[in-house]
């Protein structure tokens, strides 16, 4: 059993605490408590506003003495669970950031955002491992895995972490690595916030001052044509080619486009680090593939890298689930489009289909706790609870995961389980075998399951006496 300190009073932890403490019914409870996805409603017994180490430390001694979860959240792009009558710290104070361009790492706190890194990693011409949009948490992206942009070149993000302070549910901090704890620092890249609160992480940066990249754009009725000719050539790239399509619903919003706004269309999104020219050519077939309404892809600095994408800025209420692919043959295609394009009728705003493969298929040195590796297509499913029901959402994916089920590798992604949170749906990211082992670390550190919010990897029925923590 890890020993607890003696139960801590409200007033006590506000008293120790350097950020501010937020109680039901006070002044700024609900907007602290504030997801980017507004379809998750947090109502926590507490919101510790942690502005260091030691605040993360005494907020979950706090909540382990009162029985309480503990959850953590820094923008909260990956909120689908409430953190209903636990502890949530907010991160979102802990933005101290510093880069070494020599050994050409980044020293990360929990609250900062990827856009704060690749600014401050740009002079250098070096490039962190960042996901699609740059407003999301650096922390929170890394430890469920990480695909990004270069992630084909360079794998995910959390096969580039080189250390991490942590927070363990017996409130001590801890600096674990490769050589110090490795279960934990095997299990907490890959396995998110199961295993404790991480304060800061430092990661390496790569040689990406720019590139080549952007979208191309087609009309929704042309999705078959272009989904066809998007199967074949995704093999032919190279692996510091990075290619996704995506058949959306674009807002009419003066964000948009004006030849887009408001249509449904199949947009395709490549990042490319070599040389313009050569990006070209490997992109000419796709740009045959039907006639392009919009093309945008040129040369630029890599701190322009979320105009390929074009995630939406502001929070909204949204649904996601998600699926990996060993595979994209033409009656996989043929699915996609009948529950998902123009004229389906589907309730989706966003199929992304993105060729994985490369880096982000080989194991890392020192290894982690990353799921689907063995995933060749993942498909990630979006929609707006503005304008569609989440039942109406949850049918049509079970009848498209049905259709995609001969060419899926059983597995997924952590960071993409969206809506599918439940412990079964969690378990089947990994093999059996990773499984077992996350649960046997998460008994050796958290047996009283404290951190049991989103993705909860229960505690397993026994620990390997080699893995209680000192």
């Amino acid at each position: 059993m890890i020993p607890l300190r003696r139960t801590m009073t409200t007033d006590e932890l506000r008293e120790r605490t350097a950020g501010p403490v937020f109680l039901p019914g006070g002044s700024g409870y609900e907007p602290e408590a504030d997801a980017y996805n507004t379809a998750c409603i947090h109502r926590p017994a507490v919101v510790v506003g942690a502005m260091n180490t030691q605040d993360i430390a005494d907020a979950v001694t706090y909540a382990s003495g009162r029985d309480l979860a503990v959850a953590v959240q820094c923008t909260g792009h990956g909120a689908f669970v409430p953190a209903n009558d636990a502890v949530l710290l907010s991160t979102r104070r802990m933005t101290r950031m510093t880069i070494d361009p020599v050994a050409r790492t980044a020293r990360i706190q929990a609250g900062v955002r990827w856009k704060q890194v690749i600014e401050a990693a740009a002079p250098y011409g070096l490039a962190p491992l960042n996901g699609s949009s740059p407003s999301v948490g650096a922390v929170g992206f890394t430890l469920g895995g990480g695909l990004g942009p270069l992630g084909r070149r360079y794998g995910f993000a959390a096969d580039n972490v080189r250390t991490l302070e942590m927070v363990t549910a017996d409130g001590r901090v801890r600096v674990v690595d490769q050589d110090r704890e490795p279960d934990l620092f095997w299990a907490a890249r890959g396995g998110k916030g199961n295993f404790g609160i991480v304060s800061s992480m430092q990661v390496d940066l790569f040689p990406v001052p720019r590139i080549h990249g952007g979208g191309v754009y087609f009309d929704g009725v042309d999705a078959p044509a272009v989904l066809h000719a998007f199967r074949e050539w995704v093999w032919t790239l190279p692996e510091d080619f990075a290619a996704s399509v995506a058949l959306i619903k674009l807002p009419d919003l003066p964000r948009v486009p004006t030849p887009v706004r408001g249509k449904f269309v199949a947009h395709l999104r490549v990042v490319y680090l070599g040389e313009a020219a050569e990006g070209d050519r490997l992109l000419a077939p796709m740009r045959k593939a039907a006639p392009v309404v919009l093309d945008t892809v040129r040369d630029m600095p890599y701190s322009e890298v979320g105009s390929v994408y074009n995630d939406p800025p502001d929070p909204f209420p949204f649904w996601e689930r998600a699926t990996l692919l060993r595979a994209l043959p033409e009656e996989a295609v043929e699915s996609l489009v009948s529950l998902g394009g123009a004229d389906s009728g589907s309730p989706f705003n966003l199929i992304d289909i993105r060729r994985m493969g490369g880096a982000l298929g080989r194991s890392p040195e020192p290894a982690n706790a990353v799921g689907g590796r063995d995933g060749e297509f993942s498909v990630t499913i979006f929609g707006s609870l503005l304008t569609h029901r989440e039942r109406d959402m949850n049918e049509r994916v079970t009848r498209l995961f049905e259709a995609l089920s001969p060419y899926s590798t059983g597995a997924g992604l952590l960071n993409f389980q969206g809506n599918a949170h439940t412990p079964d749906d969690v378990a089947r990211v990994w093999p059996a075998a990773t499984y077992r082992r996350l649960q046997e670390i998460k008994r050796a550190y958290d047996p009283r399951n404290v951190f049991r919010g989103a993705y909860p990897i229960p505690p397993g029925p026994s620990a390997s006496t080699d893995r209680r923590p000192s």
